[in-house]
């Protein structure tokens, strides 16, 4: 029984390794080599792994590293490398894609097209093709056939051949696979027909000629086309070049235009700065009222707290989309509530939206309100955990609350806070459904090569780079997704020794 099962279990090995193997042969031939290659490393790994007698340990180690390659590891290194590259809206395909794009391009002679109906016969079917338009000419006929494979079908006068009423509309749409792929002779020998349309076969020419030399021959202008690996386009002597693109690597461009090209740093720098501000004022803002609230909610005297303490930690209950779209109503500068209150009371009704100053405010107001929930339970537990005896001393000697608060609470609550506060200025600094909910971003700077908006955070302008109104310049957001991982891993790097500062200090 034992050596029945190893031989089974050997069968299944063999099996499994067949098909990875076949997997993989097929992603190469696909044209995915480096795919191809990681699908043949974790896969061959797997099969090590539970089809030997390796540790057992591995056995259980090995889903999560692999699913930290897969997921985390693969998406950051192909980020990165795209951030290296042209890879936009109209640099999508290799140049190999782009060139067999161009070559098959082609143009049909309206002078020499000739319309056509398709007639049942049998199981068969057969095409008549009426004179062109507006010119002279015999009706021609196909013989009986069969619709699939391409094929070169000779016509013939239709002569004395009956054929049955014209099909419909809705079968050629279905059959114009099938039509696509023939190829009509006719009987003079001029140029065969092709598919041109529901209605209609003509002479269809390419519009380009493949050179020895890799270029591409404009045939309506003569014009030489050629590939530019800088640009990624195929360019001619005057510098006009044809969609689509291809991708070509830039190096470190993207980067350097970042750093140098004065019509994008200009934003850039004003939007780093306000991300950075953003996170920080957030968690100061928020860690003084949760705080305030904890310690307040601590107060002996205080009557009905845990009522107070259910009511202040709703906001942090109700979905964040839910309470983002509830404040961009109540800002609305004609209907809002908020202006409404401030009309009656002051006579003033801000431009929540256009300002941008004022648009920042309100951010960082909506922002403080969703999280000083998260803040006040920290401190509350952390407060709890503060030996009582310590303020029963405190009182003896006649310490006001304040004294308390500054000289016991703060300093034994913030050690441990202190790595939870980086968590969330990290998590700030990457808050993307706040501004893409409530500002989307706008109002939008003036006069900037690629749009960008005063209240838009990195993350967020990545976002607009890459899939809205900038043109899908999808190298230039990878590198601002790169820059952005860096700042966060030193913040993680930070918080880590923090904790193990602190762990080595118990």
């Amino acid at each position: 029984m034992i050596a029945l099962g190893s031989k089974l279990q050997a069968g299944i090995a063999a099996a499994l390794g067949a098909l990875l193997l076949w997997f993989v042969f097929s992603l190469w031939t696909a044209g995915q080599p480096l795919v191809a290659v990681g699908v043949l490393a974790l896969g061959g790994s797997a099969l090590v792994v539970y089809g030997t007698a390796v540790s057992i340990a591995w056995k259980y180690l090995f889903p999560g590293i692999a699913g930290m390659l897969v997921f985390l590891a693969f998406p950051l290194l192909y980020t990165v490398q795209i951030g290296f590259t042209n890879y936009s809206s109209s640099n999508l395909l290799e140049q190999e894609r782009a060139r067999a794009y161009l070559l098959d391009q082609t143009v049909s002679d309206e002078a020499r097209a000739r319309p056509f109906t398709l007639h049942a016969e049998g199981d068969a079917l057969r095409l008549k093709l009426a004179p062109p338009e507006g010119g002279e000419g015999e009706i021609l006929v196909s013989p009986p056939l069969k619709l699939g494979a391409a094929a070169t079908v000779p016509l013939v006068p239709l002569g004395a051949t009956v054929l049955a009423p014209a099909l419909g509309l809705r079968e050629l749409v279905r059959l114009r696979e099938g039509l696509a792929a023939l190829q009509l002779q006719l009987p003079d020998g001029s140029p065969p027909l092709r598919y041109a349309g529901l209605r209609e076969f003509g002479v269809v020419e390419p519009l380009w000629r493949a050179n020895a030399d890799g270029s591409l021959t404009q045939l309506a202008t003569g014009a030489v086309y050629r590939p530019n690996r800088e640009s990624g386009f195929y360019e001619n002597a005057a510098g006009e070049h044809m969609q689509p693109g291809f991708k070509v690597s830039v190096g470190f461009a993207n980067y350097s235009r970042m750093l140098f090209d004065a019509d994008f740093r200009g934003p850039f720098v004003s939007i780093f700065i306000w991300t950075v501000l953003f996170a920080g004022l957030t968690v100061v803002f928020s860690t003084a009222l949760g705080m305030a609230l904890a310690v307040l909610l601590e107060w002996p005297a205080l009557k009905h707290r845990t009522l107070y303490r259910t009511l202040l930690f709703l906001p942090y209950a109700v979905p964040g989309f839910i309470s983002i779209l509830v404040f961009k109503g109540l800002f609305n500068q004609n209907f809002g509530e908020i202006n409404g209150i401030l009309d009656a009371l002051f006579g003033i009704r801000p431009a929540w939206f256009a300002d941008p100053l004022l648009a920042k405010v309100m951010i960082l107001i909506v922002n403080t309100w969703l999280g000083y929930p998260y803040i006040m339970i920290l401190c509350s537990g952390l407060i709890k955990a503060i030996p009582s005896d310590l303020y029963e001393a405190s009182a003896i000697a006649g310490a006001k609350p304040l004294t308390n608060f500054f000289k016991i609470t703060a300093p034994l609550i913030a050690r441990p806070l202190t790595p939870l506060l980086i968590s969330a200025f990290a998590f700030n600094f990457n808050n993307f459904v706040l501004i893409a909910l409530l500002t989307d971003g706008r109002p939008d700077y003036l006069n900037t090569k690629l749009p960008a908006g005063t209240t838009d955070i990195l993350v967020s302008y990545t976002y607009r780079i890459a899939f809205t109104d900038a043109g899908q310049n999808f190298g230039l957001a990878a590198a601002v997704s790169t820059l952005i991982f860096v700042m966060v891993a030193v913040l993680g790097l930070v918080q880590l020794k923090i904790t193990q500062q602190k762990d080595s200090k118990r």
